[in-house]
């Protein structure tokens, strides 16, 4: 018998695109290097392993907490679990879509916030330097 994953289907029926995934592989590496099928064949196994790892942990997180809709608090504590705490980003400045003084943001404030994080996770990508964030203009100086 097959092992079973939570739909009902068998672990062989999941994956992950192969070129998406060949794509980001490739990005991750200096262009003189070239990766084996069989290798990125195992790269894309792992990845899909390593999201059954999670998902699996955090369901367990919000049966604990007799929640039936795992939530995003319910992922990060997974991580935490597993020992991965260490690719947890820093989510105190965004909580439930609002920003941590309570105010809801703009569009153009929510449009400048992606953007930043875009170019972060490129930077993280690229093996660069994570540009700062830039500081709120304090709503008191503004007339």
């Amino acid at each position: 018998m097959e092992p079973m994953d939570i739909v009902g289907k068998s672990k062989e029926d999941a994956s992950l695109p192969k070129a998406t995934m060949t794509k980001i592989i490739k990005e991750m590496l200096p262009p003189d290097v070239r990766v084996a099928r069989d290798a990125q064949d195992l790269l894309i196994e792992c990845c899909v392993e390593f999201i059954n790892l999670i998902s699996s942990e955090s369901n367990e997180v919000c049966n604990r907490e007799d929640k039936r809709t795992i939530a995003p608090e319910h992922v990060l504590k997974a991580l935490e679990v597993l020992g991965f705490g260490e690719y947890i980003e820093e989510q105190d400045s965004l909580r439930g879509g609002k920003w941590s003084n309570g105010a809801e943001m703009t569009e153009e404030e929510a449009v400048a916030e992606q953007q930043r994080m875009f170019a972060e996770a490129r930077a993280r990508m690229n093996g660069g330097a994570v540009a700062p964030k830039q500081p709120d203009p304090d709503p008191s100086l503004e007339s």
